[in-house]
């Protein structure tokens, strides 16, 4: 088994990643560090701790989580990796490439293995996006839109959150994702721009973007506001024999929070009334209908994990495209 802790118990630790780890046999959740609320309460058996000092003085401790403010990736990173543990890293990996290929270059030199939670590879909508490309349902792409937005006007109530720090701010939170999933579809691009501004009222970190990535024949955007209350597609594709628009997003992260645990009836099936739009041409005949998006599962996610640091596998996310991800929205934060 691969023994772990997570170094902090809030949105992710919390719900996206404690679920995922008791739920696979393979490892054990032994240890969540937290400074206000006890995760005994919620998980039963799983102990507390109130500082990393604590996780890497443990000898049983195989993988350390770092799921704690973004401007503190870099230094607990290293020091995870110093103290020979493997690391997971909720995104953004780090602030910088720089620092991105400082980690990959440590963790190589001492023999461990770095990871970083892009666990929206393995969201509903995106493997049904993967899919669809995969067989050409649309011919080939031509033009590939993604957006994430959401709709909060009031500023987030975890302060650390709203000021200007190292990777905060929407294009580290949540461009990260949709970043990392056009890198994953298409690799590296050839040439990028893009733009972050503010919209809500006192807030010091940006919460808009736009980003325009160039493959040659195929053009990319991305976009995302926190200011959007009637949403729009999240994904809209064009290809040479035609579309796909997609509404909706994976619905795990509410389900999780809900109670519905991996393994659970409906766990990660996302309603009809959010199935994708698809015009196109199938065997020379015009069709028009809906797509049925396919279960969303991060759990493949953390099986790879477990496979690498106790099999050898490959990884499943490279840390090429984590190191080409920060470089971009470097490029895209200094304009």
């Amino acid at each position: 088994m691969t023994t772990v802790a997570i170094l902090g118990f809030g949105l992710s630790g919390r719900y996206l990643q404690a679920p995922f780890f008791l739920a696979n046999p393979n490892f054990r959740l032994k240890t969540i560090v937290s400074n206000n609320q006890n995760p005994q309460d919620i998980y039963l058996g799983v102990q507390k701790a109130t500082s990393l000092d604590e996780v890497l003085a443990d000898p049983e401790i195989d993988l350390v989580s770092v799921a704690s403010p973004n401007e503190t990736h870099f230094e607990y990173t290293q020091r995870c990796l110093r103290a020979g543990k493997h690391v997971l890293v909720e995104k953004p990996f780090t602030a910088t490439a720089g620092e991105a290929e400082t980690l990959v270059a440590l963790a190589k030199s001492l023999g461990k293995h770095l990871f970083v939670f892009q666990n929206r590879r393995w969201d509903s909508d995106f493997l049904t996006v993967q899919k669809v490309i995969a067989e050409g349902l649309i011919g080939d792409v031509l033009s590939y839109e993604a957006h994430f937005n959401r709709y909060k006007p009031v500023l987030n109530p975890k302060k650390w959150k709203e000021v200007i720090a190292p990777g905060n701010g929407i294009l580290y939170d949540l461009g990260s994702h949709i970043l990392d999933q056009t890198l994953l579809l298409f690799g590296k691009p050839k040439s990028v721009w893009g733009e972050t501004w503010t919209q809500r009222q006192h807030s010091e970190v940006d919460d808009a973007f736009d980003v325009k990535l160039d493959y040659g024949k195929i053009k990319v955007t991305l976009k995302s506001s926190i200011l959007v209350r009637e949403d729009t597609p999240r994904y809209i594709i064009q290809g040479t024999k035609g579309s796909f628009v997609k509404y909706g997003i994976d619905v795990q992260e509410d389900h999780l929070k809900a109670g519905i645990m991996p393994g659970m009836p409906g766990f990660g099936i996302e309603p009809e009334a959010n199935w994708a739009t698809i015009n196109t041409e199938v065997g020379g005949l015009h069709v028009r209908g809906r797509v049925e998006t396919l279960p969303g599962n991060w759990a493949p996610l953390f099986q790879n994990i477990h496979e690498v640091i106790q099999d050898g596998a490959a990884p499943a996310i490279a840390m090429e495209d984590i190191v080409e991800q920060i470089r971009i929205m470097e490029l895209v934060k200094q304009g």
